[in-house]
């Protein structure tokens, strides 16, 4: 029997792009789930198609910068399934632009989505992963560890959810509750955004590409969320792709220098 035989994972940006591959990929697991998304014909059509594909789920439309929406959507989950045995942090943005010239409010609004709303949705599940000693994933980015250029607010926010990563393993595992950090270079797209990008005038043309421009492969996102599952079924603290960006990483943390330089070349 799959590890994710009847499990409720919920799912938050999980009705496009690749909140929906890991919705998919934990509902063809076993999974029971809650698909959490602030378009509701997107995330209406997404439970139906999942549930015609014999998945057990349930739609949730709200605003996660919203308290009262986290409040309202995690009380309907525990009415529905009684219990969470996943979180998985998905929702967010990401944004172009020369940091100077991103206003402090561009800032406010990214950090609200990508950091806050993580945080609110985490804060409203613990109780219940308590019970289950279950699993906070948060989907960072390559850019939650080295930053570059031309790409606004978007490292500030992903550095942000790097760091309360940090704080959730080392507070949380006395708990039983497994946190894993994701990183991953730029994901390949079937569809356009479902939100285009901000901050996009003004930049050099390559940083428009997916990661502005990083010169490493794209990464399927049907790949992506099963190296997830089983980062959560070996309760992985952190998980790398492509994993040699790690290199890069350390690089930068012993020689700040040589990490730019290196950031500059490979961007």
């Amino acid at each position: 029997m799959s590890y994710w035989q009847n499990k409720v994972v919920v799912i938050t940006g999980g009705s496009s792009g690749l909140g929906r591959i890991i919705a998919e990929t934990f509902g063809n697991a076993g999974s029971r789930l809650a698909i959490v998304a602030l378009e509701k014909n997107d995330v209406q059509r997404t439970a139906e198609e999942m549930t015609a594909a014999g998945i057990e789920t349930l739609p949730l439309c709200a605003d996660i910068t919203k308290q009262d929406d986290v409040i309202r959507v995690f009380r309907e989950i525990a009415e529905r399934f009684g219990q969470i045995h996943a979180l998985v942090n998905n929702a967010g943005r990401s944004m172009r632009g020369r940091v100077l010239e991103t206003a402090p409010e561009q800032f406010q609004s990214l950090f609200d989505l990508n950091v806050l709303g993580t945080i609110r949705c985490t804060q409203a599940a613990a109780s219940h992963l308590r019970k289950t000693k279950g699993h906070i994933v948060n989907m960072g980015s390559l850019a939650a560890k080295s930053a570059s250029r031309w790409v606004g607010a978007y490292p500030v926010s992903k550095f942000a959810v790097a760091a309360f990563s940090q704080q959730l393993r080392l507070e949380l595992a006395p708990d039983g509750i497994h946190t894993l950090f994701v990183c991953p270079g730029p994901i390949q797209r079937d569809s356009e955004r479902l939100y285009q990008l901000e901050g996009t005038e003004e930049i050099p043309e390559n940083a428009l590409k997916p990661g502005a421009g990083v010169k490493v492969g794209k990464i399927s996102p049907q790949y992506l969320a099963a190296k997830i599952l089983k980062a959560c079924e070996k309760r992985k603290p952190e998980l790398v792709i492509p994993a040699r960006a790690r290199l890069l990483f350390a690089i930068a943390q012993l020689c700040p220098s040589l990490g730019d330089w290196l950031v500059l070349k490979n961007t």
